[in-house]
């Protein structure tokens, strides 16, 4: 019954819809044939009008007149229609007048009442529209031109015009109207496209019902078989069904298939036995039942098709088929709940292993459990702490108990994190970081805590350390300058209220520089930490020592009554420091210039009384050295001409006050003189000559040091110009120039155009610049040196042998030269070392194909050893001191010197 009652139906469906397929059509065909009527009236209205124009007849007239009506007529049927306000006599007579067929009056009063977005049946009714204009002004001018002929006869003329203003209107129409009657013709055909699929989706929906509810219905005939066979193979555990008699299988579900990796016919005939493990399943004595039997429950480990087994929990329970007895076992998975197991078990045993220390306690925070860790750092087990708050051992740093804020935050959703003080099973305390979060149930309550600390005792001894190298000098060990500065501000304060004496100790080591240069820095690093170890040594209790700059240490004496104790403070510096110092295998010999300033006489801050400090130890280098001044007003004098310093030697370019002096250096074989070194003098307007010593640190400081550089060396140039101009034998200048001026972006373009301007062969040009400035370049000094190779200038490194040694260096194409320092030439040939070093140089020079020049010779002997050894070129006084213009050149014309017989005694201080 319900298929045939399903059948009827959808007979009925197609009926009605054949039935509104056919009125669709009527309607269709009532448009088309209203387009039809309405399109010949537009045409013949606007031929009967144009004939009217030129005949005045007046059966053109009335012809007119009856097509415009029909025309006006539809316009006010679409329009009453589209509004919804009409009377059904008005509009009976609309569509009599318009001949159109009663049959297809509704449905097209129906389409215009609520379809009149379809597709083409907009576009057609809005062409209609476009006319209604042009068709009301066909009728104004019908009424014009009757008023005319009833006034007389129309002249020719506008008799024209008016047919020329109907021709623009009938252009104007023209094409909306034929738009109008292939819009309505498209609309007809998408209708009737569209009918024919509606009626066949009726027809496709219509079947697919029937064959639904034919589905359902057979399959609510395979009644209850087919409801068991879904339920048994969808269960999620495997189930089969086993003869109790002979312990085959019967049946089984596809779960069971899918687990033994068999088809369920292959498993139907076999013994149910052989689907398990023999060895007993290897399950935790926590989980609800043993790996054995337990009644009708077990569990065992079902074997895979693969060779896996799978560890399961089989339920029996007996039923009967018919009258046969059966077994039905349900086997279910257990592999989740070993694993949870598992997991359990590697959790214990990484929480037995962490290397902090974890306390669970109850909600009362009473300690239930303790990890390894925990009784290695606080010796307590957790049979010691049964009964015990986790919290009575552990207190705030500053032994107050953990306030309720911390339990309240825990309790509020979050956790605390903070350090404390913990108390060990002996007795004894360390500091501790401890994090506490709770463990909550369902509905928020706590069961229990988690407590999980670190001994942070190595972390706070680093923390100090930390904070101690924040305020110390990391070399010495000393208070860095701020610290001696607070250190000094506490001892004012205390000063000032005791009415006590305090003072600054400003201590700079003489001549510290040259250990630097001479044995390295690294010796040096340990000579400052030794000489800080002496300076600790002298001091009383509560002075304060600090390394504030390189060699430049700062004793605060506090232990002082009066001023002049500071001088018994100072004598013993001196006298410690003068002592010789070792420093790995050598033996260091220091002086040291001291200068003093007290509180409340020489200043009443720290700054002030570093800076008077600094001011009387200045005047005591300048005056003696290895000596102490104590700080007086007239020092500040020698710091504002230290300041006019300053100021002059900014002028000093700018004045060219600066002239160069020329050292000869001669080829040791010949005695000629093949080259020179330039070497700069400050001819100073009031101080007479100022020799560089005195100036150039101070360039430095200023940042003129590259600008004196350019300077000397464009002056050097020149003198080749002049030189040249002069016909002097061709010699070699060599021009020292300072790091920052080689490293400077510019030194490049700047020496190009010295060279240029002067038309000077770079060949003749020799750079020096020392081995320690070299090093300080870094990456720039190589794009430096192939520069100067393709320009063919050479570069000579200074002073070689006595900063850091890096020979990778002595590679680079435009060095051609080593200088051998004075330092190792003063030994020759009595020093064992001094010689092996000169002769090792001498080597190495060779074998890179480098010449090298010895600076400082001054007697005899060094002049025959270095000749002996084959060294090319010598430098010093043994030769000739730095001359003038005039004297170098009388020199050059007489053929050179030769070396004196022998070297007078005691040179004057050197000036190069």
């Amino acid at each position: 019954m319900p298929l045939a009652y399903a059948l009827a139906s959808a007979v009925v469906l197609i009926m009605a819809m054949t039935w509104g397929v056919l009125q669709v059509q009527v309607t269709l065909a009532g448009f088309l044939n209203s387009e039809s009527i309405w399109s010949k009236a537009q045409k013949q209205a606007v031929i009967d009008l144009e004939s009217y124009a030129l005949s005045g007849s007046p059966g053109d007239l009335a012809s007119f007149r009856r097509n415009y009506e029909l025309l006006e007529g539809d316009r006010w049927g679409r329009d009453a229609i589209a509004s919804g306000h009409y009377r059904e006599e008005d509009l009976d007579e609309v569509f009599l007048r318009g001949n159109i067929m009663p049959a297809a009056q509704s449905g097209m009063i129906f389409m215009l009442r609520h379809f009149t977005g379809a597709p083409h049946l907009q576009a057609s009714l809005d062409a209609w529209r476009s006319t209604d204009a042009s068709i009301a002004e066909l009728g104004r001018i019908a009424d014009r031109l009757e008023s005319d002929f009833a006034a007389g006869a129309v002249s020719p003329e506008a008799a024209a015009q008016v047919r020329a203003r109907i021709n623009a209107l009938n252009e104007y129409m023209q094409p909306r109207t034929e738009l109008f009657s292939v819009e309505m013709v498209k609309g007809a055909v998408w209708v009737g496209q569209m009918l024919f699929w509606c009626v066949v989706g009726a027809f496709l929906l219509a079947a697919g019902l029937w064959m639904w509810m034919a589905r359902r219905i057979v399959e609510s005939i395979r009644g209850s078989e087919e409801r068991y066979r879904l339920l048994f193979d969808s269960a999620g555990d495997a189930i089969v069904m086993v003869d109790r008699g002979s312990g085959r299988i019967l049946d089984a579900n596809r779960t069971a298939a899918a687990w033994t990796g068999r088809s369920e016919r292959e498993l139907v005939g076999r013994d149910f036995s052989s689907l398990f493990a023999h060895d007993p399943l290897d399950v935790d004595s926590t989980l609800p039942l043993p790996a054995h039997h337990r009644g009708d429950i077990a569990l065992t480990a079902l074997l895979g098709g693969d060779g896996q087994v799978r560890p399961v929990e089989t339920r029996s329970s007996i039923a009967r088929w018919g009258d046969t007895e059966i077994s039905q076992a349900i086997v279910r998975d257990i592999s989740e709940r070993v694993a949870m197991e598992r997991e359990r078990r590697v959790a214990a045993k990484a929480l037995g292993s962490i290397a902090e220390g974890v306390i669970i306690a109850d909600a009362d925070r009473r300690v239930v459990t303790v990890n390894a860790a925990h009784v290695e750092i606080t010796g307590f087990t957790v049979q010691a702490l049964q009964g015990l708050r986790f919290d009575d051992t552990r207190s705030l740093p500053d032994d107050k108990p953990l306030p309720d804020s911390v339990w309240r935050s825990i309790e509020l959703g979050g956790n605390w994190r903070g350090e404390v003080k913990s108390r060990r099973r002996d007795g004894s305390t360390y500091p501790e970081l401890l994090s506490i979060s709770a463990i909550r149930d369902d509905a928020g309550q706590v069961l229990h805590y988690v407590a999980v600390f670190t001994n942070i005792t190595t972390t706070k001894a680093d923390q100090r350390r930390l904070e101690h190298l924040a305020t110390h000098d990391p070399l010495t060990g000393l208070a860095n300058r701020a610290e001696f500065e607070r250190r000094c501000t506490q001892a004012l304060e205390a000063a000032s209220r005791a009415r006590r004496c305090v003072a600054v100790v400003f201590i700079d080591l003489d001549a510290f520089k040259i250990v630097n240069d001479s044995y390295s820095h690294a010796i040096g690093d340990r000579l400052l930490a030794k000489v800080a170890e002496r300076i600790n040594a002298e001091l009383a209790e509560g002075d304060v020592a600090g390394r504030i700059g390189g060699d430049e240490f700062t004793v605060l004496a506090t232990a002082i009554d009066t001023r002049d104790g500071a001088a018994d403070i100072a004598s013993r510096l001196l006298t410690a420091l003068a002592a010789p110092i070792s420093v790995d295998d050598y033996e260091i010999v220091l002086s040291a210039s001291i200068g003093i300033a007290s509180y409340p006489l020489d200043g009443e801050n720290p700054a002030a009384l570093i800076t008077n400090a600094d001011a009387a130890m200045y005047a005591a280098k300048s005056e003696e050295r290895n000596a102490f001044r104590f700080y007086s007003p007239i020092m500040q004098a020698d710091a504002r001409k230290r300041l006019q310093l300053a100021s002059e030697l900014r002028q000093a370019l700018a004045n060219d006050e600066f002239r160069l002096v020329f050292q000869p250096s001669l080829e040791l074989r010949t005695g000629r003189i093949v080259a020179v070194e330039a070497l700069l003098r400050w001819q100073h307007p009031k101080r007479g000559l100022v020799m560089p010593d005195s100036f150039i640190p101070m360039a430095e400081s200023l940042g003129l040091i590259r600008r004196i550089d350019e300077w000397v060396l464009r002056a050097a140039c020149a003198w080749i110009r002049q030189w040249d101009r002069e016909h002097i034998a061709p010699i070699r200048v060599a021009v020292n120039v300072s790091a920052s001026w080689f490293g400077h972006p510019a030194f490049i373009e700047g020496l190009h155009t010295a060279l240029r301007d002067y038309q000077v062969d770079p060949k003749r040009l020799l750079l020096e610049i020392t081995e320690s400035a070299i090093l300080r370049l870094g990456e720039g000094t190589h794009r430096t040196m192939y520069a100067l190779h393709t320009m063919g200038v050479g570069v000579a490194i200074d002073d070689f042998g006595t900063g850091y040694s890096s020979l990778a260096y002595l590679k680079l194409p435009a060095v051609v030269c080593l200088k051998i320092d004075r330092t190792f030439i003063t030994g020759i040939p009595r020093s064992p070392d001094d010689v092996a070093i000169v002769e090792a140089i001498l080597a190495m020079s060779r074998s890179l194909k480098l010449y090298a020049i010895a600076e400082g010779i001054e007697d005899e002997a060094q002049h025959e050893f270095l000749l002996r050894a084959g060294c090319e070129e010598g430098q010093g006084y043994l030769y000739a001191r730095p001359l003038e213009v005039p004297d170098l050149l009388r020199m050059l014309k007489s053929g050179g010197g030769n070396p004196p017989t022998r070297l007078r005694l005691v040179p004057p201080p050197r000036a190069g």
